[in-house]
């Protein structure tokens, strides 16, 4: 299983919110290249960016820090956050970004996930399926789609994606633990490459996912608070 170490950026920093909520907000590094540099030297081959200025605007509002930051440590990134047309994906594969996740419009505009997977390859492209209650959440949590996840992911796979990001809202950054069960349902539903976000908050969790031979997994807060090291969710992962 890989693991995915986490930036958020806001204003040219790394953050965390609690729950998606922008007013629970807390900083952690005013130069967040130093944090990917630190991920690169605990033996990180991917890093998980978001764009919480661009989640909000529909724009690649951060994008000279995400370049800044794949410059300085050479790991692997994906990036998401408002990615709700294709000259904006075009613009982070241009710039060398390996894989463009896409959120709200995945849910909202038609054909766009399929339109997406057909221009720029399958390898390129990753779903972000946020789920509260069962349903898909839109707009950076902050409204429900109505939309069954389950139902929703199996449009995604029938659409040709091969890489879902998902996310248990309530438990993201709540330092709850990982939503085990959830994983568990989704693994045994699909053929996807599942990376599971949110809640990861001990090696105990790492390895759990690892054991249901999920794809990858985030971690963010649980680092941020120094509950887990990344060379120690590397090592927990290789089961």
């Amino acid at each position: 299983m890989i693991i995915f170490p986490a930036i958020d950026i806001f204003g040219g920093q790394a953050v965390r919110l609690l729950r998606g909520n922008y007013d629970d907000m807390t900083i952690y590094d005013t130069h967040p290249e130093n944090t990917a540099i630190h991920f690169r030297d605990e033996g990180a081959q991917w890093l998980h960016i978001v764009d919480l200025e661009g989640a909000r605007s529909g724009d690649t509002v951060n994008l000279p820090v995400i370049m800044r930051i794949r410059e300085s440590c050479g790991l692997k990134c994906e990036v998401g956050g408002g990615v709700r047309t294709p000259s904006v994906i075009e613009r982070y594969v241009n710039a060398g970004i390996d894989r463009v996740i896409l959120g709200t419009a995945a849910v909202t505009q038609k054909d766009f996930v399929r339109d997406a997977v057909r221009s720029f390859g399958s390898e390129k492209i990753a779903v972000g399926v946020d789920i509260r209650d069962g349903l898909v959440a839109v707009k950076g949590w902050r409204e429900s789609s109505g939309v069954d996840a389950m139902t929703f992911c199996a449009k995604m796979q029938d659409e040709g994606v091969n890489v879902i990001i998902c996310t248990d809202i309530s438990r993201d950054g709540a330092m709850q633990g990982t939503n085990r069960e959830l994983y568990r349902t989704l693994r045994e539903k699909f053929s996807m490459n599942i990376i599971a976000s949110g809640g990861v908050s001990s090696l105990d969790d790492v390895k759990a996912l690892a054991e249901l031979n999920i794809y990858g997994a985030i971690i963010g807060k649980a680092y941020y608070t120094g509950a887990v090291k990344i060379h120690e969710a590397i090592e927990a992962a290789k089961l």
